[in-house]
């Protein structure tokens, strides 16, 4: 590049810079222009996530494409300057109408939400909601009452808020205002509002999720197949959204494109991952079908195995390479190199899972704190891995917890009622979300094979964990296979609550012998 080029460019880089407009300014251009998220991201040369955090404020817009951005900007505001756009255009994917559409309004772009320079939505006084009408302490970037991320309940005549000019002066019956009540009601403490308030977002999202299953069930027009087809083609964007909610009151940020080591890269679309996710195919050396016998044997399965292990630490930042230990840490994760101690314990499964070739291995962050767990001074069931490098960033245990904790409540909800329809749809969100976190086509707001492959490792550890603590109470461990099945010998229901509950455990159905209950023969010497 010339002096003079280079000159330049600096000149209309800091020309750009000086007048950046606010978050809420980027997105009206944005949806003034009918652009989508989608289509600014590929323009500027990132993803729609960061985007959606440049014009929430979350983040700020950064090279590389900070300049290309800043470029669209301007030209936008010269074709739709303030005041040119009579109502911001919502997403193109929306529908503006208040009726239901082919995605329910409850999953369309909201009111922007009021945060700090930390990111979090910022609270205040108590009020009614600009959108619903229902109380909360979070508020919108004009300062009046929103609920965080804009997470109403669709409104209506009970909910809807209102204001003076709707009650005629002359009307006795009506209701007085709650701010002209002689006698205030208290101000509840910060943590009863956050508590209140997490109650609130937890139980307006699971009314978006049976509105948009009452949407699809009216669109089938009660053709059930019909509308769970619907209902899991929509599964991705849907829990995508809710996701994105969950973090309006997050403290952490995180990247949704991070730069990648090879390792975490499949080397071509037959091949397998690099990473090993430990996961387990055990059966008891000691116990047989095809030998006849009396040993009771119940095959159980675990209720919603991934939507538990949505609980898990997981890196929150671009992963960066360490030699030896030095990326081990109890408050970062990633994927790391090691080599696993020997296990002398052929009644229990191995916790490494059933590996074709001994030696090193890379494994996830959940598979190696269980390893160090298992060789520990507690169990001291095994030699601690030797660690020979890592890929890791700081992490939290908690980043997916709000999203656990709200498809958990919809799955119990589901149950409570019989409502398979939303029970599959929910199943379809939490299955989807991890199964898409990779490189894949479904997904384009999120790139994250190492989360994928930790949640999945999870699944497994959180399984291991269960068969340990029958081999505790005294029963036999037959079999662990996949990530949710366990065939135990005694009465297992003293050890599991038996039921459909994530907490709980039911005994499997379907097609086989080891389904249910069944009678295994035992072979040679049955050790502990």
């Amino acid at each position: 590049m010339s002096e003079e080029n280079s000159v330049e460019a600096l000149l209309e880089e800091a020309r750009l810079n000086a007048s950046i407009p606010s978050p809420a300014e980027r997105q009206r251009l944005r949806e003034a222009a009918s652009l989508s998220r989608a289509q600014v991201a590929a323009a500027v040369g990132v993803g729609r996530t960061t985007v959606a955090n440049w014009e929430t404020g979350h983040s700020d817009p950064t090279p590389p494409g900070r300049l290309p951005y800043l470029r669209l900007l301007k030209g936008l505001a010269e074709i739709y300057p303030p005041d040119s756009t009579p109502t911001a255009a919502p997403e193109p994917t929306a529908d503006p109408a208040p009726q239901p559409a082919a995605v329910p309004a409850a999953f369309t772009a909201a009111p922007e939400t009021l945060r700090g320079l930390d990111g979090r939505a910022i609270e205040g006084d108590p009020g009614p909601c600009i959108r619903c009408g229902i109380e909360t302490t979070y508020q919108s970037t004009d300062g009046r009452p929103l609920h965080s991320g804009a997470m109403c309940q669709p409104a209506g005549p009970q909910t809807a808020p209102s204001t003076p000019a709707a009650v005629p002066a002359a009307a006795p019956a009506a209701p007085a205002p709650v701010s002209a009540s002689p006698t205030p009601a208290p101000v509840p403490s910060r943590p009863e509002r956050r508590a209140r308030s997490a109650a609130r977002v937890q139980a307006d999202t699971t009314a978006l999720i049976a509105r948009a299953v009452q949407d699809e069930a009216e669109r089938a027009g009660g053709d059930e197949e019909a509308a769970l087809k619907a209902l899991i083609k929509r599964a991705i964007p849907d829990v995508m959204h809710l996701f994105n909610e969950t973090r309006a009151t997050a403290r952490y940020d995180y990247t949704a494109y991070p730069a990648l080591p090879d390792i975490l890269k499949k080397p071509s679309k037959k091949d397998p991952d690099q990473i090993w996710e430990a996961r387990p195919k055990f059966h008891h050396p000691g116990y047989s079908l095809k030998v006849p016998g009396e040993v009771k044997v119940t095959a159980l399965d675990v209720n919603a195995a991934y939507l538990s292990a949505l609980k898990c630490w997981l890196p929150i930042g671009k992963l960066e390479h360490h030699a030896g230990t030095d990326g081990v840490d109890p408050k970062r994760s990633g994927v790391h190199l090691i080599t696993p101690g020997e296990w002398a314990h052929p009644h229990l499964p191995d916790p490494i899972g059933d590996r074709d070739e001994p030696g090193a291995l890379w494994v996830t962050n959940a598979t190696l704190r269980l390893l160090q767990r298992l060789s520990g001074p507690k169990y001291g069931l095994t030699d601690a891995p030797v660690i020979h490098e890592s890929w890791t960033s700081g992490a939290t245990e908690n980043f997916l917890d709000a999203l656990r904790k709200l498809l958990s409540a919809a799955r119990d909800e589901a149950i409570a009622n019989n409502d398979t329809l939303t029970l599959e749809y929910v199943k379809a969100m939490y299955s989807k979300f991890i199964s898409t976190m990779g490189e894949s086509i479904h997904n384009r707001e999120m790139v994250r094979p190492d989360w994928m492959h930790i949640i999945h490792s999870q699944a497994y550890a959180n399984l291991w964990g269960k068969a340990f603590k029958a081999h505790q109470a005294g029963l036999e461990v037959v079999a662990m296979m996949g990530t949710d099945e366990l065939h135990l010998t005694g009465d297992w229901r003293k050890v599991f609550p038996e039921g459909r509950g994530v907490s709980q455990m039911k005994i499997k159905h379907g097609e086989g012998k080891a389904t249910g209950e069944y009678t295994v023969g035992t072979v040679g010497a049955v050790g502990r």
